[in-house]
């Protein structure tokens, strides 16, 4: 018999005990799949022990030669029929399942969800299909198991087939087939059965035949992750696979999240022909023009059409970790070959994954519910919503060394497009190998002068103090400049005459600058009375070959404003009342900085 060579990755899920080993045992054997003489093995080792032969065992027997690389494909386990060949992702629970995300091993195309008819649905079953939806699985067949253990009752799997058919249709992912049947007898899954004449629908086999092929990937965007670097000779081959689009020789590659480009000399192979184009799905190996420094974690694209390079995004995630997910606490975040701290900054919206219930009033996620929250990263990684390109719109969530979530992107904002951010990393590139906008990605905010002015007594001092705290607890880069930090050193040469206090401004801002320029956001707390002096601040921080660094100028208003020293903003970006409080005066000021520079 000739087979089709194309490929359809099943993930098979169900309830303890629902029968799953068994159905894929069954599958395995009615579909004459089974290497051969493997079934007479099994058959005749269980004689010898004297138990009956369970098509469970064959599974397990499979599995057992597939981890010692004997006899069969050690990457997968498959079976076919005449239209294609089915590679089954096992996934024994939850925490195995999303382990494999970030592998790459579960981009399932389809899933066969197992429910025993006897038992009917369990909360397990609800959260088996919640999950499959949060990984993007849309082609679902499901299977009511163990019709033999009901006498095959038709009622009992109208009623399974009901509300599991209302559950699926809840979350929004349609059934394509629900099929009653008997794993341990073979009934209704490669061959029909009078047991079940009522039954009209296809067997197993015919329903999963029924699913479309595999979406084509080559078509899309050029996604290659970096694995690992290989030094061969005096060559650097970056090693990876590619994951959607192709790669040619020739081609012009940017790597993010660096930002840095170079143009592919060779592609790489061991004992095979040479290769000029790469294809999603296959393993890459190639050469560069230029020797960059590309490490794992890496990803090439094609700079036209590059994905998000992003520090916050929104997701909806499982959560599996053995204590609740919370906003504001730490994690690591798995996003392809990426690793990077992030930090979980809101909950937007948790549920209850059994009932597909929103949680009032929720502050965390317990085990086995979901949540939509933003994620905000340490640094830049590079990110797609999963809609446009699924590979790289999964992601994993580790807690110290457990595998504790996982999700899909589903929202990131317009700030964080590859082009614009690329663009800006090439900022003050010719003064220095760090330039300002990779400052900026590496921080995951922009650098800033808030030039807080007033008379003294208004409570300058007191509001950037106060401040910086509030700014070093958000993980901002901040640093104060005032009179205790910067007259004993940087002006201990300059009096207070006209001339000299005109150079004390000008010296403050050339360093506010600079450390706008780290990536950090600087606090100036001085009186600073002259409006021209202020608007001379202002114009050092314009840049002449990128945007300018964000200026706030923040007025702090008072009643002694009145003395003819002292000359108020005509044009301030914020203007703070004396008889506001602290707290509200710090809320201000932030409000307003946080848009400027995440």
């Amino acid at each position: 018999m000739a087979y089709a060579r194309n490929q359809l990755k099943l993930v098979v899920v169900g309830h303890v005990d629902h029968g799953k080993s068994t159905l894929i045992g069954r599958l395995f054997y009615d579909t004459g799949s089974l290497p051969e003489g493997k079934y007479e093995q099994l058959v005749a080792i269980a004689q010898r022990r004297g138990v009956p032969f369970e098509f469970a065992n064959l599974m397990d027997g499979l599995q057992a030669e597939r981890d010692q690389n004997i006899t069969i494909d050690t990457a997968q386990i498959w079976f076919r029929t005449q239209k294609r060949e089915y590679v089954i992702i096992d996934a024994p629970g939850h925490k195995e399942f999303v382990k494999n995300m970030v592998t790459g091993a579960s981009r399932a195309d389809a899933a066969l969800i197992i429910i025993d008819a006897s038992e009917g649905v369990q909360e397990q079953t609800r959260r088996h299909g919640y999950l499959l939806r949060l990984i993007g699985v849309r082609h679902v067949v499901i299977v009511v198991n163990k019709m033999d253990l009901v006498s095959y009752s038709q009622a009992t799997f109208d009623k399974v087939s009901k509300e599991y058919r209302a559950f699926l249709a809840s979350i929004g992912v349609e059934a394509q087939h629900i099929l009653p049947v008997s794993a341990r007898h073979g009934d209704n899954l490669a061959s029909r059965t009078e047991k079940m004449s009522w039954f009209t629908g296809p067997t197993v086999v015919e329903a999963l035949d029924t699913i479309p092929d595999a979406a084509e990937v080559t078509d899309q965007p050029l996604r290659f992750p970096i694995q690992d670097v290989y030094r061969f000779d005096h060559r650097r081959i970056l090693a990876g696979r590619i994951e959607a689009g192709t790669l040619q020789t020739g081609d012009q590659l940017l790597f993010l999240p660096s930002g840095r480009t170079s143009v592919v000399r060779s592609i790489e192979g061991w004992n095979t022909p040479q290769r000029e184009t790469l294809s999603a799905g296959e393993p890459a190996g190639i050469t560069l023009s230029d020797q960059l420094f590309v490490e794992r974690g890496s990803i090439a694209v094609h700079a036209a059409d590059p994905p998000h390079l992003a520090t916050e995004f929104t997701a909806r995630i499982f959560w599996l970790g053995r204590t609740p997910l919370a906003a504001g606490k730490r994690y690591k975040l798995k996003l392809v070959t990426q690793e990077v701290e992030c930090e979980i900054k809101t909950l937007e919206e948790v549920v209850d994954a059994s009932t597909v219930q929103p949680i009032k009033g929720a502050d965390s996620v317990r085990t086995n519910d979901a949540a939509r929250v933003v994620i905000h990263t340490r640094r830049p990684v590079a990110v797609d919503l999963f809609e446009r390109v699924p590979f790289m719109g999964r992601l994993v969530l580790v807690d110290g060394f457990d595998v504790a979530g996982g999700g899909i992107v589903v929202e990131v904002p317009e700030r964080f497009a590859a082009a614009t951010v690329v663009a800006d990393a090439g900022v003050n590139a010719d003064v220095t190998r760090v330039a300002r906008g990779e400052r900026h990605l590496r921080h995951g905010h922009r650098g800033a002068v808030v030039w807080l002015t007033g008379v003294p007594g208004s409570g300058k001092t007191t509001l950037a103090k106060s401040l910086e705290r509030q700014l070093f607890e958000r993980h901002i880069q901040v640093f104060v400049l005032d009179g205790e930090n910067i007259r004993p050193g940087l002006n201990a040469d300059l009096g207070a005459s006209g001339s000299d206090r005109e150079e004390h401004i000008r010296r403050l801002a050339e360093v506010a600058k600079l450390f706008a320029e780290s990536g950090a956001v600087c606090i100036v707390a001085f009186a600073s009375p002259s409006r021209a002096e202020r608007e001379r601040a202002r114009k050092v921080m314009d840049v002449e070959d990128g945007p300018s660094i964000p200026f706030l100028e923040t007025y702090l208003s008072a009643a002694a404003d009145t003395s003819s020293h002292y000359e108020p903003p005509e044009h301030a970006e914020l203007t703070l009342v004396e008889n506001v409080s602290l707290d509200e005066r710090i809320n201000r000021v932030l409000e307003h900085l946080m848009r400027q520079i995440r």
